[in-house]
């Protein structure tokens, strides 16, 4: 029995099992509504206020104590790898660039111009630099996961799916909340919203958040950096909801990120040889080097969203502005000197690299209109209009370390891009209990990228200008149902397209061309089951899925070159299963569980790419000149198996509550490069958090101790490959206290 069988019966099997629990005489009698019930969950992955339980994808949503729990120690927005299933989140930058995979389907490319082709949209303003999509996480209302390809209603670079985040709006309520943390390292995280009403017309939200961190990591030499991991992270979000009348509203949306602190830290020599293994005397707080280490990310932004209700339809209308400015500089070579040892175990260094890449000028504008229908009639409609313009400029920095750190290569970037897109889709209830949906979209890409070398490293010719003009037009489509089983169970299906514009890897401070991946496009097809049981105390959501993708963008690195570039494998596929499951186990116990199966595989028997400088141990076949065969090898940064737990227990205490709240995540091994080597598979992670507080005054005050990563687990998770055996670390064990009053 081959491995898509058994996954999809495996899910079948925990799927159908629900419904039969659900036959019982609640699917005729009236819906109680009784104390201990699940709430239910809104979710807009239509552009429309649905239930959870009525929309034919996969769906996780993330909100309320969930996101106070897993942001308490001042995580970036990487806290939600794993969070739910077939959900991951890395980076090689730090606090900054986020990196999203969604069912394996992601882009491992370190470059400012890098796409994805997972979506991020913020308060309906589409997120396309890497630079916005780590704007911190806080006053949310609710965090949206959409499975699978999204070409109809989000549109372009998102065929692995879309991340929306929803902040919470101004009403005419006079409230607010302030929260301020302190924790191991120094660690302040403090955030706070008030929201006030001016009139009956004019309401405002000011919603502000502080992270910071001592440094905590030290260079024992006497060059460079001295140390490392502090940072300032300061944000700001500014809403005015004009409402004057019942039928029209405008809210205005003014966002600020100031960001300063460490970038990664590339670690030298902190591999064994042979395998995936820290070495013996690995020292986190220790990190020799010889180079600097600085990263600044400054983000600004706003957005115009317009709502008119007429008879019929309602109007819609997203205006979007976003700019950054970004520069980080790091020791990627991870140790020091050059030819002799360092790091924390013997590893030669055959050449110094430090580097740097900013980004000066980021432009971003968006546009859409959309009209949808608003009546209750069988037939539910949506169309509309999209405009995108971006146009950014990206610097690569090379530094002489061993002589006094000046500058000797640059290389700049330039890309102007340009999108317009026609959407509809369509809603329409056959029967009662039995709906299609279906949806269509035609964007049109276009990219104009100029890119040259004017200073080159060690000498030797300048490159440039090289130019490129990738355009491309494409049509996506979706087409589901559902099936009203009973009161409390939906099965549904859905078949759907998505589609990545082309991408350019411009970035020729190393090398001398530039590459261009075409566009790629993705089908794929699930099955699923939404059901609430117990007399609603739980909750289930099964997923069956499988994909293919068609000319897949994917990023190979160049050997001993601190360079990238992009190929096209012939095609990709992936399959498996997702469970998400919620339940009120009493009164005073809580608890959810997610997993998820991703098994995915390259398809392309003429695909070689050129592996690790550093004398790896590659274990896939090689070619006459070298290269790995990578066809049959699963998608890079992409675990098999991912799993997380939440359990909350709680007990009145006095006049307030007390409870205790533990959160794991659980992910597989995966292959962190295309080809497989045994240093370069990072083992399977579990981490866990725990917090312990009490609450009183109705909810109003709350006070808290909380640790992450409780298990002190430190391990190898991403690796620098073209140098030296130089790894990347998951973050260490923090712990502290939080305190939190509502008003």
């Amino acid at each position: 029995m081959n491995t898509t069988i058994k996954c999809t019966l495996m899910a079948l099997a925990v799927a159908s099992a629900f419904p039969a629990l659900a036959q019982d005489t609640t699917a005729t009698q009236p819906e109680q509504k009784v104390s201990g019930q699940l709430e239910t969950v809104i979710v807009t992955a239509n552009r429309r206020a649905e239930n959870i339980k009525e929309v034919p994808m996969s769906i996780s949503t993330m909100k309320g104590e969930k996101l106070d729990v897993l942001t308490a120690g001042g995580d970036d927005i990487r806290f939600m790898s794993g969070r739910t299933p077939s959900l991951n989140v890395e980076s090689d930058f730090g606090r900054s660039f986020p990196r999203f995979y969604i069912r394996g389907l992601g882009n491992t490319d370190f470059d400012l111009n890098a796409s994805q082709p997972v979506g991020l949209v913020y308060d309906g303003v589409v997120q396309e630099s890497p630079m916005l999509k780590g704007f911190p996480v806080f006053d949310v209302e609710q965090i949206e996961v959409l499975r699978g390809p999204q070409g109809t209603l989000f549109g372009r670079n998102s065929p692995a799916g879309v991340i929306k985040f929803d902040s919470v709006k101004p009403t005419n309520k006079q409230e607010g909340y302030v929260s301020a943390g302190f924790g191991k390292d120094g660690v302040f995280n403090a955030e706070g919203a008030f929201n006030m009403p001016i009139n009956e017309m004019i309401s405002t939200r000011v919603s502000l958040q502080s992270q910071s961190r001592d440094d905590r990591v030290h260079n024992p030499r006497i060059t460079g950096t001295q140390d490392f991991e502090g940072y300032k992270d300061n944000a700001a979000r500014v809403q005015v909801l004009f409402k004057p009348t019942k039928e029209f509203s405008a809210l205005f949306n003014i966002h600020h990120r100031d960001m300063d602190g460490s970038a990664t830290l590339f670690r030298a020599g902190i591999i064994k040889k042979g395998t995936n293994e820290l070495v013996d005397n690995f020292d986190y707080g220790s990190y020799p080097t010889d180079g600097f280490n600085v990263q600044k990310l400054k983000v600004t932004g706003s957005s115009l969203t317009l709502r008119y209700d007429l008879p019929g339809y309602t109007l819609h209308s997203i205006t979007g502005y976003e700019k950054a400015k970004f520069y980080s500089r790091a020791d990627v070579d991870g140790g020091y000197g050059v030819g002799a040892t360092s790091g924390p175990a013997p590893a030669f260094i055959p050449f110094t690299s430090e580097t740097a890449d900013g980004l000066p000028d980021h432009k971003q504008i968006s546009q859409e209109f959309r009209v949808e229908s608003n009546t209750k009639d069988r037939l539910q409609w949506t169309a509309g209009v999209y405009y995108f313009k971006e146009d950014i400029t990206v610097d690569s920095f090379n530094f002489d370390t061993l002589g006094g750190g000046v500058i000797n290569g640059y290389a700049q970037q330039t890309q102007n891009s340009r999108s317009y897109a026609v959407f509809g889709s369509a809603n329409y209830a056959i029967t009662d209990v039995w709906k299609v949906r279906a949806g269509i979209r035609y964007t049109d890409d276009k990219k104009d990228f100029v890119a040259a070398r004017t200073l080159t490293p060690f000498g030797g010719a300048n490159v440039g200008p090289k130019t490129a003009h990738p355009q491309d037009t494409n049509v996506s489509w979706d087409l589901s149902t559902t099936y009203e089983l009973n009161k409390d169970t939906n099965l549904y299906g859905r078949v759907a397209t998505g589609y990545r514009a082309p991408s350019i890897q411009g970035r020729v401070l190393f090398g001398d061309d530039i590459s261009v991946g075409a566009s790629e496009k993705n089908l794929s097809g699930e099955f699923g089951v939404k059901q609430d049981f117990l007399n609603k105390r739980a909750r289930l959501s099964a997923t069956v899925f499988k994909y293919r993708v068609k000319d897949l963008q994917l990023t190979a690195g160049s050997g001993s070159v601190n360079q990238n570039r992009l190929v096209n494998a012939n095609r990709a596929e992936g399959q498996g299963f997702e469970l998400d499951l919620q339940t009120i186990i009493t009164e005073d116990l809580r608890m959810t569980v997610g997993a998820s199966y991703n098994d995915t595989e390259i398809k392309d028997p003429n695909l070689f790419v050129v592996p690790c400088g550093n004398g790896c141990t590659v274990t896939n076949p090689r070619n006459a000149s070298g290269a790995a065969l990578i066809d049959g090898n699963p998608l890079p940064r992409a675990p098999k198996w991912v799993g997380n737990f939440t359990l909350r227990y709680s007990r009145p205490v006095g006049n307030g509550e007390a409870y205790a709240y533990t959160d794991w995540s659980y992910r597989d091994k995966y292959n962190m490069f295309l080809y497989e080597a045994k240093e370069y598979k990072a083992k399977s992670l579990l981490e866990g958090g725990l917090r312990v507080g009490y609450k009183w005054a109705d909810g109003k005050y709350e006070i808290a101790a909380y640790g992450r990563n409780i298990t002190g687990r430190e391990q190898l998770i991403a690796a620098i490959d073209f140098n030296n055996l130089t790894g990347i670390v998951n973050e260490p064990r923090t712990y502290g206290v939080q305190f939190k009053a509502n008003f």
